[in-house]
């Protein structure tokens, strides 16, 4: 769970000028702290700092709460003095939190004193302007009013949930297995560099790990698995495709054993998610295994375990920060354009969240993987209609990672019955120009796909984190 700070910022010298006003500022950032406890964080409350003293004695207790975010709490006008020693020093991001309890002033009745009790903008250009001068970024503000502001409670969830990503990526064991498909040359990644600029741990693993749980899956877990997996998923007659078949009982009980095996890999190894592509050899039982972890995949993406296959170890990075958002993150890549009606294929083979499917997703027996070895059940389902989110996280000539973000529409209308997912994604102002834009800040070719609009969200990520990010607009 993140942890994040809240700390509040007045002026000492109008506690004695004006009665009641320190406890009134007090008041006020009980209320802050109850809007950030309802969005499943631990809260850890700093009171109030009304003196270069108190920034001083205040900056260590910081420094040692093992904080994910800080919002400082902006409850009158306060000298800068109270924050620029720690925004100097904390390596925390921090947003400036300007709620003012009154909606407007009273002007018939007012008084210095109700001015200094709504002074909450007052100080948050003196503050960034230190910021500035002290060689920080400048911290991000929420400005609003401290009731009744579904907007700033909006922007407060946001951010939570931002310290939730943040929390998560530096905490993170991401298991890797294999190597990326020979020649997929946008795919390799250093997994020193993923420390350096994520904190996440890379988790080395090996096939065999997975494939003798495999040989230890009991008759009653196999028969459970199999309900589960039926329950969930449709298992419709072929269409169109040639290699597509309805489920086969022979696909359905290795996909459930495999999928059985798998959980209990991931719990043996304490993972948070895993990236992988072994082959092993023809007709092997190695083979079978981990050629047919797909539906297993798709259960533990959709329950918070980001998987991606072709052992792309960024995009189960994307994928596991539009998770910790909320927004699913699906393994996707584009399919053929529509030049008729202007939009995009966008989807996948392979492992998916099924969460933010449309609809029941789908399950069919493929007499072949496309372009890898192997047979067995497939995952198919669109994502759902509505806003989507795209991000790609790749490196550049200089060994640093870049955020490729962008946001369209998933539309209405069939997808082809290939047994992958496959989404209508609509992009402006067409899809020509979208997809030059897009190509042009090089991105991989795999990127994390999630429902609504959070391209200013993630890039928000990628500033804290230092690290480039780009929307494409």
């Amino acid at each position: 769970m993140p942890r994040i700070g809240v700390f509040g910022v007045g002026y000492k010298k109008y506690w004695s000028q004006f009665e009641g006003l320190y406890d009134q500022m007090l008041e006020k950032q009980e209320v802050l702290l109850k809007l950030v406890e309802k969005n499943e964080v631990e809260v850890l409350d700093f009171g109030m700092v009304d003196d270069v003293t108190g920034a001083y004695e205040l900056l260590p207790k910081l420094k040692g709460a093992n904080l994910d975010l800080v919002f400082c709490d902006m409850l009158t006008y306060a000298t800068s003095s109270t924050f620029g020693v720690i925004i100097k020093s904390l390596d925390v991001p921090m947003v400036l939190v300007a709620l003012q309890p009154d909606k407007a002033l009273n002007y018939e009745k007012a008084s210095t004193h109700q001015q200094l009790y709504n002074d909450d903008i007052c100080s948050l250009p003196e503050f960034t302007g230190v910021a500035v001068r002290m060689g920080k970024r400048v911290p991000d503000v929420i400005i609003g009013t401290l009731h009744d502001d579904p907007a700033a409670e909006a922007e407060i969830a946001e951010y939570c949930n931002i310290a939730r990503v943040l929390h998560d990526l530096k905490t993170a064991r991401i298991g890797h297995i294999g190597h990326p498909i020979e020649a997929m040359l946008d795919m390799h990644s250093d997994a020193t560099m993923l420390t350096a600029h994520f904190g996440l741990h890379i988790v080395q693993c090996e096939a065999h790990e997975i494939v003798s749980k495999v040989q230890e899956v009991g008759f009653q877990e196999l028969e459970d698995e199999k309900s589960r997996i039926l329950d969930f998923f449709d298992t419709p007659d072929p269409v169109s495709d040639p290699i597509s078949e309805k489920l086969r009982d022979t696909d359905l009980e290795v996909a459930a054993k495999v999928s059985v095996a798998l959980e209990k890999f991931v719990e043996e190894k304490q993972l948070t998610g895993l990236a992988y592509y072994y082959e092993g050899s023809p007709n092997s039982e190695t083979q079978q295994v981990m050629t047919n972890l797909i539906v297993g995949n798709s259960l533990l993406t959709g329950a918070g375990f980001p998987m991606c296959g072709e052992s792309d170890l960024k995009c189960c990075i994307a994928m596991l920060i539009m998770e910790r958002l909320g927004i699913g993150g699906s393994f996707a890549e584009f399919h053929p354009v529509d030049f008729k009606e202007n939009f995009i294929l966008v989807g996948h083979d392979g492992p998916h969240n099924v969460t933010i499917a449309q609809g029941k997703p789908v399950l069919r027996s493929l007499k072949k993987y496309h372009g890898k070895p192997g047979f067995g059940a497939g995952v198919e389902f669109k994502i759902q209609e509505g806003p989507i989110t795209m991000l790609s996280i790749t490196s550049t000539y200089e060994g640093k990672f870049k955020f490729v973000i962008a946001e369209g529409e998933s539309v209405e209308g069939p997808i082809p019955p290939t047994g992958n997912t496959n989404t209508r994604g609509y992009f402006k102002p067409d899809v020509r120009t979208f997809l030059k834009k897009w190509v042009k800040e090089g991105p991989t070719h795999h990127f994390a796909l999630g429902i609504g609009h959070h391209a200013q969200t993630i890039k928000k990520i990628g500033d804290y984190l230092g690290i480039e990010a780009v929307i494409v607009e």
